[in-house]
């Protein structure tokens, strides 16, 4: 479970984020708002990328202000663009960094990077330069890279802005088709459609609380 009490981040004196108080449990909750309403700030504190200026973030047993290691190990990150998140020239080497911190053995690590790869359909790329990927693929590899993993949790921060339609279907079904908690920040309103919660932020606070068929019209609405 994930609840903040009283969060407010401040950036140079500006209130970024003001005294949210919020309990998620749902399997799929999406996150939305213009540019600015403080909905990334908000994604970035659930795993210990951003800290709160007050107030205390908690996932599960973890306390975001004590545990970020810890937390960003529990809490899986995938960033808009791949090209931000994809450390090194080879896709093996890629999906290896982060195991190789876990100290598994190397026939686990094998293991993990040999089933990710087959469940997106990298497994001939497995020694292909990744700056050579398609937009598509690189996003799955980002996805990948998260997922060897093993999180409790992953948020996505606009998963599909930079993919054509055909990329786009793709990654939303890798999505849909996870066993994990998913938090997704987006302007693609369609991929949130069938989420359990979606949160509306504006001007740093949850304006909007409800489930897709409500809060998506309303937003809509806001946003005329």
């Amino acid at each position: 479970m994930i609840s903040l009490e009283n969060v407010t981040v401040e950036f140079d004196q500006r209130r970024v984020l003001d005294d949210i108080s919020v309990t998620l449990a749902e399997k799929r909750i999406g996150i939305i708002g213009a540019n600015g309403s403080g909905k990334s700030t908000f994604a970035r504190l659930l795993n210990g990328l951003q800290t709160a200026t007050s107030g205390t973030v908690r996932i599960d047993d973890f306390d975001a202000a004590h545990d970020g290691r810890k937390l960003r190990r529990h809490v899986g990150f995938v960033f808009q663009n791949p090209d931000n998140q994809i450390v090194y020239p080879v896709v093996e080497e890629d999906l290896a960094f982060g195991l190789k911190s876990l100290k598994l053995p190397k026939a686990e690590i094998d293991r993990r990077i040999d089933d990710i790869l087959a469940r997106y359909g990298l497994f001939e790329y497995r020694s292909h330069p990744s700056h050579l990927l398609s937009g598509g693929q690189k996003q799955l590899l980002a996805i990948s890279g998260v997922l060897v993993m093993a999180p409790r949790y992953i948020i996505f921060d606009e998963p599909t802005t930079l993919l054509d339609l055909r990329n786009r279907n793709r990654v939303e079904r890798a999505i849909a088709e996870l066993d994990q908690t998913v938090i997704t920040v987006s302007h693609d309103l369609d991929l949130i459609a069938d989420y359990d919660r979606v949160l509306v932020f504006e001007n740093g606070k949850i304006a909007v609380d409800d489930t897709p068929a409500n809060a998506i019209p309303k937003y809509r609405k806001m946003m005329a």
